[in-house]
C-alpha cells in the first residue's frame, strides 16, 4: 500500500543505518509492500540471517497523534512477549532496534489472508481456536505503571482510568480530523456524546491489558505444511498500534477474519486458555464504541497518508454504519 508516511532508503543507505546502530550491515533483497504505515524491507544480514527491517516515518512527516512514537511501542511489545512464561505468543524475534528502525526475524508461512484459499473450513476452525488461545495469552500482559492508553509518551494519551483514557483517545482522533478536514458523517460533538453515553460500560474495565488492536488476517502468519498436516499460526506481526486497555477491544480487528461471537471458535479457544469474555449488554456497548473508534481512525488516517477518494469513501461508509448501530443502543 502506498502511503505518504513511508520512508524509502537506497540499499546503501539502509546498510549504513543498520551498521551505525547495530554494528551489522545488510544486503537488500526486496521491499515488502503490504504494510500501510511503516516501510518494510526483506534483507540478508552480514552474518547470513534473513531479516525484515521496518523503518519509522521521516521525522518531518505528519502523523496522527496516537502514532507518535509507536515504533517504540512495537519494540516494547516484542520484549514483553519474549518474557512471557510457559506457552508463548508466536511472533518474530526482535533482532535489533534503533530510534528509526527495528530488525526482526523472518516468519515461516504467509499472511492468513493470502493463505486462506488453501485452508479447509475444518482447518480454519482449528486455527481460529488456536488464535483465540494465543490472544488470551497476549492479554495476560499488563502495564508496569498500571495506566490505560497508548504506551508511547509522545502521544500523552494515557490515564489512570479506562473511561478517561478512551475518551482522550477519541478526542485526539477528532482533533486530527479537524486538522485534516476529514469527512466524519456527523459533527464531532455527536461522536463525543456517544462516547460519554457509554461511560458506564467503560467504567467496568478496571485492569489494563495489552490490546494489539490490529489482528486482521494480514497480520497473522499461517504455516501450511505441504504434507497435508494441520496448519498452525506461525506468528503475529505489526504490534505498533497496541495500547493498554479492555481485552474486548481485540474482537474488533479479529472480526475481519471470522466470527467473534460468544459461540465462535475464536472465543472458545480464548476461554479454554483462561481468558474471560462475558457478552453482557455493557460488554456489547463497549464493543460498539471500539468499532466506532477503529472506524473513525480509518477515516482520519486517510488525510496524512494521502489515500485516494475510493478508499476514503469506503472508510466513511463504514464509519456511518458504526454510528448508526451505536445510536441504536441508546
Amino acid at each position: 500500500m502506498q502511503s505518504q508516511t513511508k520512508r524509502r532508503l537506497s540499499p546503501s543507505e539502509l546498510d549504513a543505518l543498520l551498521r551505525a546502530s547495530s554494528g551489522i550491515g545488510c544486503r537488500l533483497e526486496s521491499e515488502l509492500t503490504d504494510g500501510w504505515f511503516n516501510t518494510a524491507y526483506r534483507v540478508v544480514l552480514d552474518d547470513g540471517r534473513p531479516a525484515v527491517v521496518k523503518l519509522a516515518p521521516p521525522a518531518d512527516v505528519a502523523v496522527l497523534r496516537y502514532e507518535l512514537g509507536i515504533m517504540a511501542t512495537e519494540v516494547m511489545v516484542y520484549r514483553r512477549i519474549e518474557g512471557l512464561p510457559g506457552d508463548r505468543v508466536p511472533t518474530p524475534a526482535l533482532l535489533y532496534a534503533g530510534e528509526e528502525f527495528l530488525a526482526l526475524s523472518v516468519l515461516e508461512g504467509a499472511p492468513w489472508d493470502k493463505a486462506a484459499d488453501r485452508l479447509s473450513p475444518a482447518a480454519q476452525a482449528v486455527l481460529r481456536r488456536e488464535l483465540g488461545a494465543i490472544t488470551a495469552r497476549l492479554h495476560t500482559l499488563a502495564p508496569e505503571d498500571g495506566r490505560f492508553g497508548y504506551p508511547a509518551a509522545e502521544s500523552a494519551l494515557s490515564a489512570s482510568g479506562w473511561r478517561t483514557a478512551f475518551t482522550d483517545m477519541v478526542d485526539a482522533l477528532l482533533d486530527d480530523a479537524g486538522r485534516w478536514q476529514s469527512p466524519l458523517e456527523v459533527p464531532p460533538a455527536e461522536i463525543r456524546k456517544l462516547v460519554a453515553e457509554g461511560g458506564y460500560a467503560l467504567d467496568e474495565v478496571t485492569e489494563p491489558r495489552l490490546v494489539h488492536f490490529d489482528l486482521w488476517p494480514g497480520n497473522i502468519f499461517i504455516d501450511v505444511p505441504n504434507d497435508g498436516a494441520q496448519p498452525r499460526i506461525a506468528g503475529l506481526i505489526d504490534h505498533e498500534r497496541a495500547f493498554w486497555g479492555d481485552p474486548a477491544a481485540e474482537l474488533v480487528s479479529l472480526a475481519f477474519g471470522g466470527d467473534t461471537g460468544p459461540d465462535s471458535d475464536l472465543v472458545a479457544g480464548y476461554t479454554q486458555a483462561g481468558g474471560s469474555l462475558d457478552f453482557t449488554p455493557a460488554f456489547r456497548h463497549r464493543l460498539a464504541l471500539y468499532r466506532l473508534y477503529l472506524s473513525l481512525l480509518l477515516v482520519v488516517e486517510c488525510g496524512p497518508r494521502g489515500y485516494g477518494p475510493d478508499h476514503l469513501a469506503s472508510c466513511s461508509h463504514t464509519l456511518a454504519g458504526t454510528i448508526t448501530r451505536l445510536r441504536a443502543l441508546e
